[in-house]
Formats: structure tokens, sequence, C-alpha cells
């Protein structure tokens, strides 16, 4: 929107700095009939993985929300109220339960519940541009790829933390490592968002796409129950969100296939289409992935959130954003080990104008609820200890406030320097503010953190040792994090 800039053991150790096995892609599984068997959208299956040897702890999971477009730091969780009038905007603060820790007014839920929550102030890179901006937050790398190309993804990038979790976390309960969804990144301009895909890590490593909410060039914001100033009128037939129904096929109930050595040997008849590349343990291990997607009742049930009771719902909100959520937290209740959900289609959170207005109207409120649900939800079902729930957009905004030419509103530019990013879960402790910003909000004042930091409190929170690396599709070893923890946010 706006303008377009655009573990432990040895067999442990050893699967993870020789991850790499032949595997299936998407293309050549959809061509071998697996996926079709799901009535299912999906851009991508992770490859197989064993599990190898249990880690030491228990691993996490990690619910990975990105506000693509870039939420401004004044406008959420570092307000300067004190700030000079084009530094502090039209918002007032508001007390949270944590004595001394104020948020925007448009977060009253969050507030009530900031005990579950920290915030670190302090993260920081060096671009202010949409394109290699999402590939740094999307891979946890500040370094630009050789031969980057900011209006479309290119090979040469570096793999989303999305697909290193399918190349490296252990599958559980045969389901993929990891899933994004409701959507792609895709600016309304046409543009695909680098930094999502595998890339260097080759596509057979592509993260798991659940297109819940297909690409629209008019879709905007938390539809249908939000909408976004570049959408005008009533929401129209394509601003859908479709529920993902595992509905076992005709073909399934009425007994033609019926258990899951039928569902295998259908499979098997149509083997010659799968890339010569796949082994017999890989394919094997796909295959059984493939029934327990389609026959598993408790994982059914977690792809259809129509099943979901009105109620809780509600509270995630009848909306985009709220149904995303939601189906992130069955996602992670059914054993997936890390969710991406990408909470602003056309980089809606790039808010250049009518900032106040359309952050208030249309964007806080959606968030606001739904994360706050998010909290709730995982707590109720005992989730929420071993589930770290981290927010982010691809940079800040700027300190000093702007009007475009022609705009009817002010608003905020691209900062990469500073920007807010949200932690909850996953031991970190509630209440927590980490590092801070200048009386500006435009550099860190204290305690600085780079993207690498919060990937590397990621893959801690999956179990990834620290000395795990991967390879690229021409053998080169690469270590998966260069950052640390950032372990004042656990205490």
């Amino acid at each position: 929107m706006g303008r377009d800039h655009g573990v432990t053991g040895r067999r442990m150790t050893d699967r993870f700095l020789h991850p790499r096995r032949p595997s299936i892609c998407r293309r050549t599984a959809v061509q071998a009939g697996a996926l079709g068997l799901f009535g299912l959208s999906l851009e991508g299956v992770a490859a197989a993985r064993e599990a190898g040897a249990a880690p030491a702890a228990r691993p996490k999971s990690v619910i990975y929300v990105f506000l693509s477009g870039g939420l401004a730091q004044h406008e959420s969780f570092d307000p300067k109220p004190d700030g000079p009038a084009d530094i502090r905007g039209s918002f007032k603060t508001i007390a949270t339960r944590t004595p001394g820790l104020q948020v925007c007014e448009h977060l009253p839920l969050l507030a009530e519940r900031s005990e579950r929550w920290a915030v670190v102030r302090s993260l920081t890179h060096r671009s202010n541009d949409h394109s290699l901006g999402h590939h740094i937050m999307l891979t946890g790398r500040s370094d630009t790829p050789v031969g980057f190309d900011p209006s479309a993804p290119k090979k040469s990038d570096w793999p989303s933390l999305a697909a290193l979790a399918t190349e490296l976390v252990p599958a559980r309960r045969n389901l993929p490592p990891s899933i994004v969804l409701p959507e792609k990144l895709i600016h309304r301009t046409g543009r695909v968002i680098p930094g999502q895909f595998s890339a260097l890590l080759g596509r057979q490593r592509e993260p798991f796409f659940l297109d819940c909410s297909p690409y629209n060039p008019v879709n905007y914001g938390a539809y249908p129950e939000y909408l976004f100033h570049h959408h005008d009128g009533p929401a129209t037939q394509e601003l859908r969100f479709r529920s993902l129904d595992l509905t076992v096929p005709q073909a399934l109930a009425d007994g033609r296939l019926t258990d899951r050595l039928a569902l295998r040997d259908r499979i098997d008849r149509q083997r010659a289409e799968i890339e010569k590349t796949a082994d017999e343990r890989s394919f094997d291990r796909y295959r059984d992935m493939a029934a327990t997607l389609l026959l598993d009742p408790a994982v059914s049930k977690a792809f259809d959130i129509s099943l979901a009771d009105p109620a809780l719902r509600a509270r995630y909100g009848e909306n985009a954003f709220g149904w995303s959520l939601l189906l992130a937290a069955r996602l992670v209740e059914a054993g997936v080990g890390m969710v991406q959900v990408n909470l602003g289609n056309n980089e809606t959170w790039d808010t250049h104008e009518s900032a106040w207005t359309n952050l208030e109207r249309y964007l806080l409120p959606p968030m606001d609820r739904g994360m706050a649900a998010l909290l709730d939800d995982l707590e109720s079902r005992g989730l929420l200890d071993d589930t770290l729930v981290v927010m982010a957009g691809e940079f800040g905004r700027t300190p000093k406030i702007s009007t475009l030419p022609g705009a009817r509103e002010a608003g905020r530019d691209h900062w990469g320097r500073a920007q807010s990013v949200f932690f909850a879960g996953g031991g970190v402790r509630g209440g927590t503010v980490v590092g801070s910003t200048d009386r500006f909000g435009g550099e860190p004042a204290s305690d600085p953190f780079r993207p690498e930091d919060m990937a590397a409190t990621i893959w801690r929170a999956l179990g990834v040792p620290p000395h795990a690396g991967w390879t690229d599709t021409l053998g080169r070893p690469f270590p998966v994090c260069e950052g640390k923890p950032i372990d004042p946010l656990f205490g």
C-alpha cells in the first residue's frame, strides 16, 4: 500500500549439520494426485522429516505473526506522549496491567493482558525498503543476498524462517514442520515479495502454504468485518476467506478408498510422476503425511475453523485476521511446529497517509482483538507455555509525521532503525520491556537487537541447536543463525 518501494546426541546433531535429503516438490506431488485428493489450494508441501532422537527439553511451537507494511511503534507499543506534536501523533496512551507500561489507546484488550506478553522496543536494521525489509524480517538475516531483486523472489535469496523450519524442525504427528497462512505476500501491483520462500535451500524445501485468502488486488485489511480505504463499497465475492475443510472425498466415503493402505495404493499407481530425487524413505514418509492430513479426524478439524465454537470465533473476530489466528492456534495444537500468519495483505500496515484514521478504524481493532483472543485461547488449552508468539513487521515508521503530496491526511514513512516486536508465551516473562528508543522513537537508546537475535530466539524455542546449519543447492554450508536469543525476555 502507499508507495511501492519497493538437541542432543550424535544422531540429532548429525541431522542438523547434514540435513539435506531428497524430497518431493509440490508440483510433482500434485501431478501424482496426492494433493488432488484433498480439494485444497495448497502452494507448497514440506518435505518429510525423520524425528530423530528427542531433544533433552521438549521443543516449543512458534506462531510468527507478520504485519506486512510496517507497524508504527508510536501507534502501538512505544508511544511518545511527551514528544512534540509532529512526533507523538494524535492517539492517546492507556495504562496496562503492568505498572509503568503504556500502549496506544486502541490496544485495550492487549493492555488488559500485559502480564502475558513482552515487547522489544529496540529491534533495528538498516533498510527502509519494503522488499528488503520483508526479506530481512522473514529470513532473520540483515545482509542482502547477492543479486537481490526487490521486484521478485530469486533462487539466490536467503531462505525464509518458515522454509528453514521445514528443513530443521522434526515433523510431529506426520504433519508439516511449518505452515504459512492465509496467503502469500503479494503487493497490489503484482510484485511478489522476496524472502517468503526456500530460495537457496532449494524448492523441495518450500514451506507449506495454505491459501485461505486468495490473492486479489482489491483485497485490503481484515475483511469482511473491516475493509480498508483503498477498497470502496461493500465486500465482494473475491473478498472471501476459505474455510479449510478437509472432509474426506466421496471416493473415500463410499468405500472405494476407506483406509490408509488404499490411499497409499492410489498414490503408488501414479508414482512415476514423482521427481527422480525422491528416494524410497522420503516417499514413504511423504505418503504417510498425506494419509495423516486426509484421514486423521483431529487434524481435519484443525483445518476447518467453521467447526469452532461460535463464541470463540466471535472473540477472535469474524474477519481474516481473527480467522487466521484461530487457525494458527489449532494447527499448533494439532502438532505443527511453526505457523507464520501474514496479517496484512497488500502491505496493509503501510500507513503513509490517513494513518490515524486507518489504524483506528481498520487495523488496530482486529489486531488487538485477534491477538488477545489468541493468548486467551492458547492459555485455556494449556498451550501458551509451549508456544512462543512473535509479532513484527518489516520495519517501524518514521519518528516525524509527514504528508504525501495530494494526500488527505498525514502518516509516517518507512523506518528500519527502530521497531517494536511483540513476544508472548513460550516462557516469555510477561510485562517485560526490553530495550528503549530515544525520545522521538527513532533510534535505539539502549539494548539494540537485530533480526538475527529475533531469529535465534525462535530457533531456540523450536529446539534447533545454536550450532545447527543448512546446505544450499550447491552444497555450501551456512549457519542457521548468526544472532543470540534475546534472553532478557525470559528473565
